[in-house]
């Protein structure tokens, strides 16, 4: 399949598409369906909704490099990584370490302090399912080590500009 015929879900580029792409997807009152497909980036980042309803949401993500590189914690949500390609090294508050790859998972309770990046090679990419704690809860909050407000697509979360690989696609 040549890649001007691939389909994949829009690319969110900060917390408030994202919000609104979960809210879009959130009034389905049928099944959905999606494909995990992607353009994989040469250079940051990429995060597609591909399904949501009120309290859940599944999110495709890809890093070139980096990751969510400063220490936080998401206040109003558990969710977790599922590994699909490539490798990443997670952090906690004290110093803990752990690698995964292919197939590996993480998850993380509310209010759990963690961050990762992605390490040299392939592209990382991620599925990610996020839960609500609560109805009615802003679930993209999170904080950074210090407890103040930390956006997941700011500077100070090191967000590196998007440059996609017209060429490389996941399936």
């Amino acid at each position: 399949m040549s890649t001007s015929t691939k389909s994949a879900a829009p690319i969110v580029k900060n917390t408030a598409e994202w919000l609104s792409e979960m809210e879009r997807l959130a009034r389905r009152t049928t099944p959905s369906f999606f494909h995990l497909s992607c353009q994989l980036p040469k250079a940051g980042r990429t995060n597609q909704v591909l399904g949501a309803t009120k309290m859940m949401s599944v999110v495709l993500k890809t890093y070139a490099e980096g990751g969510e590189n400063e220490l936080h914690a998401h206040i109003n949500e558990d969710h977790f990584f599922c590994i699909l390609q490539g490798r990443a090294k997670f952090y906690g508050p004290n110093g803990e370490e752990r690698e995964v790859g292919k197939n590996d998972c993480v998850l993380l309770p509310k209010g759990s302090l963690y961050w990762f990046h992605a390490i040299e090679g392939e592209p990382l990419v991620m599925l990610r399912v996020g839960a609500a704690s609560e109805d009615e809860t802003d679930v993209m909050a999170r904080v950074g080590a210090d407890g103040q407000p930390l956006d997941g697509y700011s500077e100070a979360n090191k967000e590196v500009p998007l440059v996609l690989d017209a060429d490389r696609w996941f399936e």
